[in-house]
């Protein structure tokens, strides 16, 4: 889970309007972070499997919400892949 101050860097950085904190492009970069923190966290303990089952839903969640916004809104949806660095 993402401290809060990491959380609101986020926020701020990938927000579309004045407090948004539920768009897809949000709720997508928060999933991303905390797919690193979980990735890193994973790499030290191997055999944690309750935290493996949580990375795999969030990046299950996380191509949800791709698939969504690749649909809605075309031109949003590059410029996010291209700011987290995704592949497409």
């Amino acid at each position: 889970m993402l401290k809060k101050n990491k959380k609101e860097k986020v926020i701020e950085k990938f927000k579309t309007h004045k407090g948004d904190t539920g768009s897809p492009q949000v709720q997508i970069a928060i999933l991303s972070e905390e797919i690193k923190e979980l990735a890193s966290h994973l790499k030290q303990h191997k055999h944690d499997f309750s935290s493996r089952r949580g990375l795999l839903k969030k990046v299950g969640q996380r191509r949800r919400l791709l698939r969504y916004l690749q649909r809605e809104n075309e031109r949003a949806y590059e410029k996010l892949i291209k700011a987290l660095g995704l592949k497409k």
